[in-house]
């Protein structure tokens, strides 16, 4: 059975839920909602106009980690499924943070994110 990227993420995040106490860290752990579901038509079309007036911008990473580690400020992560790929606006955007010294991944799947922060974090 294939799980959605969404399903993956609340995963990732259930798994740093449950590891706190040995990263408190994680508890600066957060979702950027870029790809949320705004509904169709003229209203979701009012809200995608009201939050890129807020400074939604398209291709940045799913979750971030503001957390200095490993020589980085910091870690962004995008999450994808086993058979996900990258926009043009994402790769950009991993282009443009690691050139200014930020860690980026992209993670196939929870497991792959979870090892990836735990060895964030370890450094």
């Amino acid at each position: 059975m294939r799980t959605s990227e969404h399903e993956e993420q609340v995963t990732v995040i259930n798994w740093c839920f449950n590891h706190l106490a040995q990263y408190p860290e994680l508890d600066l752990l957060f979702a950027v909602p870029n790809g949320a579901m705004l509904g169709g038509g003229k209203i979701g079309a009012i809200r995608m106009n009201s939050l890129k007036a807020e400074g939604l911008r398209p291709g940045v990473s799913d979750l971030c980690l503001p957390v200095a580690r490993r020589g980085f400020h910091g870690a962004f992560i995008e999450m994808k499924t086993t058979t996900g790929t990258l926009s043009e606006n994402q790769k950009e955007f991993i282009a443009s943070v690691e050139k200014q010294g930020y860690y980026t991944a992209v993670c196939y799947g929870a497991d792959e994110a979870n090892k990836t922060l735990e060895w964030y974090l370890k450094g």
